[in-house]
């Protein structure tokens, strides 16, 4: 009785050192105490105007397709200036909706946005199928309040057998498409069929069209909130659930903050990605709470100049819970685009498959810099507390590790200037885990003060210049092993 109440004992105290540090913090808070300059994020500011959907013919009675309600008010806003665009409490049903510059969708309490599971309602545009919510180009947008969004993920998203109970594949089976091998379930044959039809779209001569690519379009499926090219948004309240794949995706953004969201995607829905950040500038995530498929919140970058240049940085972070994911703060895989100036604090991760998770391989890697992760509480962590891989392998649905290419000659994957501080982790299959290529092994990785329990300690290979300073690892298993490396500083 006395060890289980010291046990208990330990695992408050771990998890509650971190977040005492959050009580009294805000956002200005954070700007201001970043390891490196982190500018001041725009918010977006809106004209004093409401236009209700009601007004535009929206109909709450879950049956009722609003999707034309939801453009006309929309665009009603816009050309007025701009203001709110008010969903009143109801369930409302919807084909996609295109956001406009100067234009804040605001939830009000009891609102739910029902995307529909009709999937002719989503057109091809750029190439792919639409998102539910979308925007290119734009300024001055938010989602704002504290209704929910309902993607109709499950009506897109392919299903492992491995991931379900002989109850819930029975019943999936009741609809759709099985693979050959019987381990996959897909929504319909065009869900199935649409890679082979793609490749084959490949080999036409003739400039392709949106009416050519319709035949896929349910195996391209869709972001659930997908913004390119939007400067100064606002993603706030609000709870987005049920994506057919990454939930919240903004691409090639500036001035981002995304504050007290809730995101939802069950653990099984393949590529249900919470949040992922790709090649964004200047950026706050504060207070979100995160259940994911894939990974938990994620970095990414593609497109890049190379060298030193980082298509994705000034990024913070602050106040976040992560509950299940494949990771709770994660880099890469794809980070040829180049990052630096990372700021995650004051964060959980709770039953994620990783804690920390650093990915990558050759083919898709680029520098990775002046990352720093600091005051983080995890538990029940299924594999590593703290990962770095260089040979990372995304095996899509259907496919096995043996197809996917880790090792080529460009693009190689540089981890370097990582800065982990004040990390406590009660429960992991290993403690910290380090791979590097032999040709570019990561180096420059600082822990400091760093409490891990767990049934494997710390493996490194071709690593470099890893400076552990008061780092303690409860393990039953050899504490430290390393293969390849140099420079591996253990000290306090």
């Amino acid at each position: 009785m006395k060890s289980t109440f010291i046990g208990l004992l330990l695992s408050y105290l771990v998890l509650s050192s971190a977040t005492s540090y959050s009580q009294e913090k805000n956002i200005e808070y954070y700007i201001q105490h970043a390891p490196f300059k982190m500018p001041n994020v725009v918010v977006p500011v809106f004209a004093d105007k409401n236009f209700s959907i009601k007004d535009f013919g929206a109909a709450n009675d879950a049956q009722t397709l609003n999707t034309q309600a939801f453009a006309k008010a929309i665009d009603a806003c816009t050309k007025a200036g701009g203001g709110k665009v008010i969903v009143p409490a109801g369930i409302w049903l919807t084909g996609p909706i295109e956001l406009k510059s100067n234009v804040d969708l605001h939830l009000e309490h009891g609102a739910i946005v029902q995307f529909t599971k009709d999937h002719t309602q989503y057109p091809i545009i750029k190439n792919t199928t639409a998102s539910p919510i979308y925007g290119f180009d734009l300024t001055n947008i938010a989602i704002t309040g504290d209704g929910i969004i309902d993607g109709a993920g499950d009506s897109w998203r392919p299903v492992k057998k491995e991931k379900t109970t002989p109850g819930q594949w029975s019943e999936i089976n009741k609809t759709g498409v099985l693979s050959k091998d019987g381990k996959v379930w897909w929504p319909s044959f065009e869900a199935i069929s649409g890679e082979d039809y793609l490749k084959k779209l490949k080999d036409k001569s003739t400039k392709l069209t949106a009416e050519d690519f319709l035949p896929a379009r349910d195996y391209l499926r869709p972001y659930m909130l997908y913004l390119v090219h939007c400067d100064n948004v606002l993603i706030e309240g609000i709870t987005l659930k049920n994506s057919p794949k990454f939930v919240f995706y903004p691409n090639h953004c500036t001035n981002l903050t995304m504050n007290a969201v809730n995101v939802y995607n069950d653990w099984w829905a393949q590529n249900g990605d919470g949040i992922d950040i790709s090649a964004c500038k200047n950026v706050v995530v504060y207070k979100c709470t995160v259940n994911a498929g894939d990974d938990g919140i994620c970095m990414k970058s593609s497109g890049g100049k190379g060298g030193d240049n980082a298509e994705l940085e000034n990024i913070l972070i602050a106040g976040c819970t992560v509950f299940r994911a494949h990771g709770g703060f994660v880099i890469g895989s794809n980070t040829d685009g180049g990052m630096r100036n990372i700021y995650v604090t004051d964060c959980n991760f709770i039953g994620t498959d990783i804690g920390i998770r650093v990915k990558s391989n050759a083919g898709r890697g680029g520098l990775v810099k002046n990352i720093y992760v600091e005051n983080i509480a995890m538990k029940n962590i299924v594999h590593e507390a703290v990962s770095f891989n260089t040979y990372y392998e995304d095996v899509p649905a259907g496919k096995d590790a043996k197809d996917v290419k880790t090792t080529v000659a460009d693009k190689v994957p540089e981890f370097t200037s990582f800065y982990l501080s004040n990390i406590k982790c009660d429960g992991a299959k290993q403690a910290i885990s380090i791979v590097g290529l032999s040709q570019q092994p990561v180096h420059h990785i600082y822990f400091d003060n760093v409490w891990i329990r767990s049934d494997k300690g710390f493996e490194s290979i071709d690593a470099s210049d890893i400076d552990l300073k008061k780092v303690t690892i409860i393990s039953r298993q050899p504490i430290y092993e390393t293969h390849g490396c140099k420079n591996i500083n253990i000290h306090d």
